[in-house]
């Protein structure tokens, strides 16, 4: 029997064919056994796959429907290197994930690893002899910066297939936001994604993402909702085999199921859900956001057509997707088929909040925190120098904020918490950059949509990259918000590296950004969903800003990409999530009720799932739960893992684990302040928005505030 019933799927996109279909069929059978992959053995006897197995699984029509344009030596490609990372999935699971062999599933996959950087060397099985032979036939007709991100990509989804084994191993199912930014990586869709880059586009014009436009979020954010829609379209289909009779635990469903406590009908519905609300962002994304981040970076009309060209290759390849999986004797079919959604249940979801209304104080459910924060014994002495601060930045002079309330939020308690070893400089440096940041969230929302943006790119005019002599020239601030950047700049980078300097400011543009990005939404009264919402989150809270300020304060001898690793970037990001979602929890009254705002996880949670707010604070709150849990999980057995699996120095280990250590006390110093400050407090505001005429109410007042200069 089938599992459930699949869904209504939203498909906004006709599936085409390539008219080079039968062609294709016959060179993929033929370069399949040239390499080996029709008679390669399983250790249970019989072989991976024999000619009618992949016949019938048939990748020459998958990628007939998902490249219906290119030609027919293109199309041979493309279908090639989906034969290949099909065969290398099912090759790695009858070798390694059904035996759970980790050390020869690690030996594996470093040694087909070598075949993208070293062309002399010979291969041993069939993954082998594939990757070697499309790596030579695909890359000399790429640009060296989209070789390192296929690269990359290739390389993710061969390696992260170790963390599947590992929570195959020990029988853990990942949380939600973990599941969505692993498979991301061991789902193999960015990896697509670079593909589309090669296969659509005009004739004699691939559709290559100029390299200076790659790295813009509004391209991440095409290629992450495109990968999501693809996962989560994938883990539907694929249920019935993955879970039932494989025995895997990577997928969406399970993980819905499992995390809510509902019925394997009700998970596939909502994962249903996200895959069109995932569907809906990226055309939110295409339509309004690249054409202005174009216009902003002044693309050439190449780079332009090249965009358009990869927007157009993705659509298809989702449209084709689609039918594929409906076809393919690899994936769950479905007798009763319902009807295409047309998504409006999605769409109405996200624009149907009415703002202002009076929630009341929100109780915060029971929080897991295993870790006793500590305090600074320069407490005292800091809250004296950070009131000094402030007034000497003027940000009691702009009606936004004045001295009592300050004093009130006490950011010195915060910081002597986050750095309770710290030397009074470190503490007095975090509490500026806390009352910085914290002055920037509150201005931002008292800005229309045209000063926002322009505040935002002001603010990179204060951050100069070179030092001494070679610094560039900084202007005259116009306000608080530009003072205290340019202070704050001065104080922290000076034995800061060139590179670490430009993170830095790429970190706090990220965050001001964020910002504006905020302001649009509201601007259409737009909820964003939960996957854009969380790392959105994380960036509107300054989370990466703060990784990068506390790993600046020693990186001793932990080589650069090992903060690129799983590992490194699952710790952080549980890290950041758990802070972040315990600022929603507190400030949920004082967001919703008096100021009208849209983001906050409990209101995504509530509109997404519509329920009631309790509820959804609940949810919140067992999602947090979860992501401390596999903090505390990556440090008792990912860590260690880590240092022997790169040979890191003893150096290197002991600075990991130090800011290991910090990460403690900057999530339960955050929690403590929390739990303690006024400034989320029902009588706080209160008095804050309804006791001063510094906010007015009432009707169509919702947005005025006194106006601070950026002109």
């Amino acid at each position: 029997m089938q599992a459930f019933t699949l869904p209504e799927f939203y498909l906004p996109y006709p599936a085409r064919l390539n008219p080079h279909l039968a062609g294709t069929r016959e060179h993929s059978t033929e370069w399949a056994r040239q390499t080996g992959m029709l008679d390669a053995p399983k250790p249970s006897g019989g072989v991976v796959w024999d000619q009618a197995a992949l016949e019938a699984m048939d990748y020459p029509l998958m990628c007939a429907y998902t490249h219906p344009d290119c030609d027919q030596a293109t199309l041979d490609l493309i279908t090639d290197w989906y034969v290949w990372v099909f065969f290398f999935d099912d090759h790695f699971l009858e070798h390694f994930k059904y035996s759970r062999d980790h050390e020869g599933a690690r030996q594996y996959l470093d040694n087909l690893g070598r075949f993208m950087t070293d062309e002399d060397l010979e291969p041993e099985n069939p993954a082998e002899a594939g990757l070697k032979d499309l790596w030579r036939r695909t890359t000399p007709a790429m640009s060296g910066n989209w070789q390192d991100r296929f690269r990359t990509s290739t390389h993710n989804l061969m390696v992260e297939s170790m963390w599947e084994l590992d929570n195959i191993g020990i029988g853990r199912i990942a949380n939600p936001v973990e599941y969505v930014q692993m498979r991301r990586r061991v789902g193999g869709a960015p990896w697509s994604a670079n593909l589309v880059e090669f296969a659509a586009g005009l004739p004699q014009t691939r559709a290559e993402l100029p390299g200076r436009l790659a790295c813009t979020r509004q391209l991440n954010v095409l290629t992450d909702t495109f990968a999501d829609a693809v996962h989560l379209r994938n883990d539907l289909f694929s249920y019935q085999r993955e879970v039932q009779e494989e025995g895997e635990n990577s997928n969406a469903v399970l993980v819905f199921e499992k995390f809510l406590d509902i019925s394997t009908q009700e998970a596939a519905e909502l994962v249903n859900d996200l895959l069109t609300s995932r569907l809906q962002q990226f055309e939110h994304t295409a339509l309004a956001e690249v054409p202005a981040m174009l216009a902003d970076q002044q693309a050439a009309p190449d780079e332009a057509l090249a965009v358009a060209a990869y927007v157009k290759g993705l659509q298809d390849w989702q449209a084709g997707g689609h039918e594929w999986h409906t076809k393919s004797s690899r994936y769950m079919k479905d007798e009763n088929a319902r009807p295409a959604s047309t998504g409006s249940k999605t769409r109405l979801r996200q624009h149907s909040h009415v703002p202002f209304q009076p929630v009341g104080h929100l109780p915060v459910p029971p929080l897991h925190m295993p870790y006793q924060f500590r305090t600074s014994p320069h407490q005292d002495q800091a809250r004296k120098d950070g009131v000094i601060w402030a007034r000497e930045m003027g940000l009691f002079a702009e009606g936004l904020w004045d001295e009592r309330r300050y004093r009130g939020f006490d950011f010195p308690h915060c910081a002597a918490m986050i750095h309770a070893d710290g030397a009074l400089e470190q503490v007095n440096l975090s509490v500026g950059w806390l009352t910085w940041g914290t002055y920037g969230d509150d201005l931002f929302p008292s800005l229309d949509l045209p000063r926002a943006k322009l505040q935002h790119e002001r603010l990179a005019l204060f951050m100069p990259l070179g030092t001494g002599e070679f610094a560039e020239p900084v202007p005259e601030p116009l306000n608080g918000l530009e003072r205290g950047l340019a202070d704050l700049w001065q104080k922290t980078v000076p034995a800061v590296t060139a590179s670490d300097r430009a993170q830095l400011r790429d970190d706090v543009l990220d965050m001001t950004g964020s910002w504006v990005w905020e302001l649009a939404n509201k601007a259409v009264n737009r909820i964003p969903d939960p996957v854009e919402y969380i790392e959105m989150r994380r960036k509107t809270f300054g989370a990466d800003l703060t990784m990068r300020l506390a790993r600046l304060a020693g990186q001793g001898g932990v080589p650069p990409e090992i903060y690129q690793s799983r590992v490194i970037r699952e710790l952080e990001t549980s890290a950041q999530d758990y802070a972040c979602l315990i600022n929603d929890l507190h400030s949920y009254q004082k967001e919703i009720e008096f100021e009208g705002d849209l983001h906050n996880m409990v209101l995504v949670t509530q509109h997404f799932l519509g329920t009631d707010r309790w509820t959804a604070a609940a949810i919140t709150a067992k999602l947090m739960n979860e992501r401390m849990r596999q903090f505390e999980h990556i440090l008792e057995s990912g860590l260690p893992a880590l240092f022997a699996e790169q040979g890191l120095s003893e150096q290197a280990q002991a600075t990991l684990k130090n800011q290991a250590e910090l990460l403690k006390d900057w999530m339960s110093g955050i929690l403590e302040w929390h739990r303690r400050t006024p400034r989320y407090m029902d009588a706080e505001l209160r008095r804050t928005y309804r006791g001063f005429t510094m906010f007015p109410t009432g009707l169509g007042t919702s947005a005025a505030r006194i106006p601070v200069t950026v002109t």
